[in-house]
């Protein structure tokens, strides 16, 4: 008897997307400073007769502790100080439109203010994680009444989250002996170009090559904003930064060889790879590369790889030169209005407006109908509206469902240690704890979730609030019912337009990237930051495009095809890096590069996506 196998049902996408978590090593130094914040701020208030000011200032803490990635420390100072300045303008605004207006005028205003807010998220994480804690802190200060000023209560907000910036500034990583600490995440990252680099090698010719090409582009990406943080001075001020932007400066003619051997599709001896490693040891280690493998100079992207990895031990040797400096983005206010204002920009901002005024209006229904008491809070709606609404946490149902799950344990959680915990300590410990934990609980939403809702329920329980986890639980439930209806709402213009927006940037960075190389400029700093620009922007795209098709299937199929497109795009950038490391060779393309440019450039025609770019021979 013949037995077929049974087929199991496929999970769907957004199903999947739940259930997945990030994955890497403990972030013990993040954990460090999520313990320093939230709890000792909440003690200092307590101790000082000013608990409402200390819960606030352990709520910004808390906000900019799921803010706080790994990365340098230089640009930490804008991922956590832009959205802390944000939340202080929305506790400002919100307190204070809360004291003078009505119910349904307050209601308008924070519509308003949601369309604001969601078509400025459009820009760029960081203004999106801005975006949010304006919301966020806007719902606190309206839902939120207390005897302190508006401008008291931002103050108190700064300070908490300016308390969280010190932190990251001051305490070093734990483990790094290495050179000057304060650098310890630029090296890290400038080391990880260099594994990316090795790993690509080793994969070229095989089936993982292609991922490890995207994570070659991940390890620039995040070396390059590791390095361009703000700065008081154009130039690097210490020998130690400077050898690490020499070090970054010497990578990037390293990937571009490697990307073009990627292309060509040739197994490499297991040796090509032993350089690039040797290197990323001696970045770790603040030494030199020491003797590299012997050169392979067999064809125009290997003569490449060759002469790169000379120039970079150079560049190990002398760093020093302080007109090294890391490729930059280019985005003007220009770009950030089309990105505001454009049709991603309006999208996201009708659906963060609706959302908002409308969990804010029911929220002030229910607080005047005494629905869940009788104490004077309506915050928890629309700021929970304020996190589902995000789509960067995630495809909508996926976040509807991590955020449910979450918020019913972490209240189940908190409601069973508040009857065992003594009051305040207890209360206290259990926010310093939660702080510690949300660095790791970041990697899923639902954990993220479950901690944050422990901890804010902590927080307003030291602050006089009575025990609420029922009430809290109902909200956040009512709060994914609206979301999930607004985000299924037919909207003006053609939907999936942020995955289009994405789109058009990219293909317009390929398009500059290859009419820079096909023109034979021998400015290879302007082509290195035309190709970052251009791989970053089609990573951008892809991130976008995968989490719209893991949407359910009504919301997906309005960006059909569009991985199709992105995939031509990247065959269009390899080719193009491939074109100019021969070019920089033999100063002519093969027929094998004609006939790949122009086989890219045809099917990006008949997808509608035309790039006027004149390929000969």
């Amino acid at each position: 008897m013949n037995w077929s196998p049974v087929s199991r049902p496929a999970v769907p996408p957004w199903l999947a997307h739940a259930l997945r978590a990030q994955r890497g090593p403990v972030p013990w130094s993040a954990m460090t400073r999520g313990a320093l914040a939230a709890g000792p701020l909440l003690l200092a208030g307590e101790l000082a007769g000013r608990t409402p000011v200390g819960v606030l200032a352990a709520v910004a803490a808390m906000l900019a502790g799921i803010n706080d990635r790994p990365g340098s420390r230089r640009a930490s100072v804008k991922r956590l100080g832009v959205p802390a300045l944000a939340g202080a303008l929305g506790l400002l605004v919100g307190t204070y439109a809360g004291q003078e207006m009505a119910a349904v005028p307050l209601t308008l205003a924070l519509t308003a203010l949601g369309l604001v807010a969601g078509g400025v998220s459009a820009v760029g994480p960081v203004a999106s994680a801005a975006g949010t804690q304006l919301l966020v802190a806007a719902a606190l200060g309206a839902g939120m009444p207390a005897a302190e000023s508006g401008w008291q209560r931002a103050l108190a907000f700064l300070a908490g989250a300016g308390w969280l910036i010190l932190l990251r500034l001051a305490l070093p990583t734990p483990g790094s002996l290495t050179g000057d600490f304060r650098f310890d995440g630029e090296r890290e990252a400038v080391a990880g170009v260099y594994e990316a680099i090795a790993a690509l090698l080793d994969a070229v010719g095989g089936t993982r090559a292609p991922d490890r090409r995207a994570a070659l582009t991940a390890a620039l990406d995040h070396a390059q904003d590791a390095l361009a943080g703000p700065r008081l001075r154009r130039y690097a001020g210490s020998a130690a930064e400077r050898r690490l932007r020499a070090q970054y400066a010497a990578a990037l003619p390293l990937a571009e060889a490697a990307t073009a051997l990627h292309w060509a599709g040739e197994p490499l001896a297991a040796r090509a790879a032993e350089g690039p490693r040797r290197l990323a040891c001696a970045v770790r280690g603040n030494t030199g590369p020491g003797p590299l493998p012997a050169p392979q100079r067999s064809a125009s992207a290997l003569r490449a790889l060759d002469d790169a990895l000379l120039r970079a031990a150079e560049a190990f040797d002398r760093g020093e030169d302080a007109r090294h400096r890391p490729p930059v983005r280019r985005r003007s206010l220009r770009d950030a209005g089309r990105a505001a204002f454009g049709v991603g920009g309006r999208e996201y901002g009708l659906r963060v407006a609706l959302c908002f005024g409308g969990s804010a209006a029911i929220a002030q229904a229910l607080h005047h109908t005494r629905w869940y008491g009788h104490h004077a809070h309506w915050y928890w709606l629309p700021a929970t509206a304020v996190f589902l609404v995000k789509p960067d946490l995630g495809p909508l149902a996926s976040r509807v469902l991590c955020r449910a799950a979450g918020t019913v344990l972490g209240a189940l959680v908190f409601a069973g240690l508040a009857a065992l915990l003594p009051q305040p300590a207890g209360l206290i410990v259990l926010v310093a704890l939660c702080g510690a934990a949300i660095p790791l609980a970041t990697r899923h939403f639902a954990a993220l979730t479950a901690v944050v809702t422990i901890l804010v329920l902590a927080l307003l329980m030291t602050g006089g609030e009575p025990q609420a986890s029922a009430s809290r639980i109902g909200e956040t439930l009512l709060a994914c019912a609206l979301v999930l209806v607004v985000g299924h709402l037919p909207m003006p213009g053609q939907r999936g337009g942020g995955v289009r927006a994405r789109l058009s940037v990219a293909e317009a960075a390929a398009r500059a990237y290859l009419l820079h190389v096909l023109g034979e400029s021998g400015d290879r700093a302007e082509r290195w930051v035309l190709r970052r620009e251009a791989y970053r922007a089609l990573a951008e795209a892809r991130t976008t495009i995968a989490l719209a098709a893991a949407e359910l299937p009504a919301l997906a199929r309005h960006t059909e095809g569009t991985d199709a497109v992105a995939d031509v795009l990247e065959r269009l950038l390899d080719t193009t890096t491939a074109c100019a490391v021969h070019l920089d060779d033999t100063g002519r393309l093969t027929p094998r590069h004609v006939r790949r440019l122009r086989e890219a450039l045809g099917e990006l025609e008949m997808r509608g996506v035309r790039v006027p770019v004149p390929v000969a021979a």
